[in-house]
């Protein structure tokens, strides 16, 4: 067994295209769109089949403006192509692929959900699960030191613990608890709507041949490094497990910093809560963890506990650095606002054990409004929990906020630039955007096409997809290793320094970013300052290039959904 092929398809890979289209694929019964991007194609397009028979000369359905670059762009629909198979679409200067199939999304699906697996701390990665990208294992965190910051009666500053598995959190080594948190719960939330797609979804990883689905087994091995962040004397949570500074360019076996538990926090707290909750109501049947359920209950009971009593333990590097060596300059995760994390952990609490007092307490933290899930704005996964459950007054007032949200979403299609409810707004871009908006939203509209009304979201989500696979601004399919054209750079250390070309596959990188923050560094350049154009297929930017678990976990809950209503 070797590691899922990606599929790059071997066509003009970084030229420059008019083109802009779903470079993975098109589901033969769905809607399909290709944008032209700034010239008019007239009479000039024409699709061919893969014998060189023009089986459509499709038209123009409408223009629109991009309110940047001032750009226009021409939206042509190619729905009429419905028998699977490769076309190709020209007009009179460039041509481009169309893939039509059945099920057109699901190697990328499954490669955004093994990248997980390449992603494991502390074990070697196989050659059978990983074929070239095996490596030696690297940071096996069994001898950690507790920070000054961190320090309690129990352990005090130097002690030793040991804290092993999870994943690496990004381009970097490091493991955070806010963020390793996030993620499962967004993949646990996609598990819930599709379990029997899961049960039969195979992704070639070590514990393939247990009886448990290949998600839960990933979410296991991050869920047992989980367990060993929380403080076993009083509950709380170390908010990651770090080096001091970043590691350079260098492949995991070659690191050498000493690893450190930095502070506990609320934020930490609250989402180890919500997840151990969260995971122990879904793996309560297991065969192979039967341990686990009881043992994350408790965990989760006594975090909240924690929580309770320090609600102002607010995670602040730059004051901890000033107060105690060594000083911490790794990703922060920091969060001054719990509200959010308190509605997630009493929603998860509440489905778990049935207490009504996590039911008020929810009820007390409950948002206003539904918002993009995000590792700093959490209440919406507790909303699309309350969607999912059986407790009918939160299920409604969840439901009208999603409503209103997924609403305003799919109303701005009709006049937009890529025939997306994302990409719209100037706001749609930054930090992550791909993920936290683009992804996140195609959940959100997926929850809304089962919950309120079904048929009436479920293509808005897929042209969630379309913007992602290469229908944008850029021509970039911005998952490594699928499309004609995607990202060869990618600010992700083992992928650097491993001396393989290709990166890693199934990676969704951070995307579009304005804010340029990378810039200072001196040495990049930017094709562009627009908002969806300011991108670049560079290593050193971790504006826009870089990769994260918590944006793949988003692309996993996408695609995997999508796939599994397509297959």
């Amino acid at each position: 067994m070797v590691l899922m092929a990606a599929l790059v398809l071997p066509m003009q890979a970084q030229k420059k295209s008019e083109i802009r289209l779903n470079q993975v694929g098109y589901y033969a019964d769905e809607e399909k769109v290709v944008v032209i991007d700034g010239k008019n194609p007239g009479s000039s397009l024409s699709v061919t089949d893969a014998q060189g028979n023009v089986v459509l000369r499709p038209k123009v359905v409408r223009k629109a403006l991009s309110p940047w670059s001032k750009k226009q762009r021409f939206i042509v629909d190619v729905s009429e192509l419905r028998t699977p198979g490769q076309y190709t679409i020209a007009t009179k200067d460039d041509k481009a692929c169309i893939n039509v199939g059945s099920r057109v999304l699901h190697d990328v699906a499954v490669a955004s959900l093994k990248m997980f697996y390449l992603m494991r701390t502390g074990t070697p990665i196989l050659e059978p699960y990983a074929a070239e990208y095996a490596r030696p294992a690297g940071h096996p965190d069994t001898h950690v030191l507790v920070h000054p910051s961190a320090a309690s009666t129990n352990r005090p500053a130097g002690s030793v613990i040991s804290s092993p598995l999870g994943w690496y959190d990004a381009g970097d080594y490091n493991k955070y608890v806010v963020n390793s948190s996030f993620s499962i719960g967004v993949m646990l939330t996609c598990y819930e709507q599709n379990k029997d797609y899961f049960a039969r979804l195979d992704t070639n990883i070590p514990e393939s041949r247990n009886a448990t689905p290949d998600l839960l087994d990933e979410m296991m091995f991050n869920l047992r490094w989980l367990l060993t962040m929380q403080d076993p004397a009083d509950g709380g949570v170390y908010h990651k497990l770090t080096t001091p500074n970043f590691e350079g360019f260098v492949m995991p076996a070659d690191c050498h910093q000493p690893r450190y538990v930095v502070a506990k926090s609320v934020t930490a707290t609250l989402d180890f809560a919500a997840v151990m909750a969260q995971s122990a109501r879904l793996l309560k049947d297991s065969r192979d963890y039967s341990e686990f359920a009881p043992m994350a209950e408790a965990a989760a009971l006594k975090a909240w506990q924690w929580a309770e009593a320090n609600p102002d333990a607010y995670y602040r590097q730059e004051l901890l650095s000033q107060q105690h060596q060594p000083a911490i300059y790794t990703g922060t995760y920091g969060d001054g606002d719990a509200r959010d994390e308190r509605f997630w952990a009493s929603t998860e609490l509440f489905r778990l054990t049935g207490n009504d007092a996590f039911l008020q307490a929810a009820r007390q933290a409950m948002p206003e409004r539904f918002t993009a899930p995000t590792w700093g704005g959490l209440a919406s996964l507790g909303a699309l929990s309350w969607i999912a459950s059986s407790q009918q007054d939160m299920k409604q007032l969840m439901l009208s906020q999603l409503k209103d949200y997924c609403d305003e979403l799919i109303g701005r299609v009709p006049t937009s630039s890529f025939q997306s409810p994302f990409g719209n707004k100037a706001s749609d871009f930054g930090w992550g955007c791909l993920a936290e908006g683009c992804c996140v939203n195609g959940v959100a509209l997926l929850f809304a096409d089962k919950y309120i009304e079904k048929g009436k979201y479920f293509r808005h989500a897929l042209q969630n997809a379309d913007y992602l696979l290469g229908r944008n601004a850029t021509g970039y399919c911005f998952v490594t290793g699928f499309g004609t054209k995607s990202p060869m750079h990618p600010h992700h250390r083992p992928s650097e320094a491993d001396g393989i070309g290709n990166p890693f596959p199934g990676m969704l990188v951070g995307g579009p970013n304005p804010g340029q923050q990378d810039k200072e560094s001196g040495h990049l350049t930017y094709p562009s300052n627009l908002p969806d154009e300011s991108y670049i297929d560079d290593m050193g930017s971790y504006a826009s290039n870089e990769i994260a678990i918590n944006w793949n976990a988003s692309l996993v809950a996408l695609l995997c959904w999508i796939d599994a209503l397509k297959g």
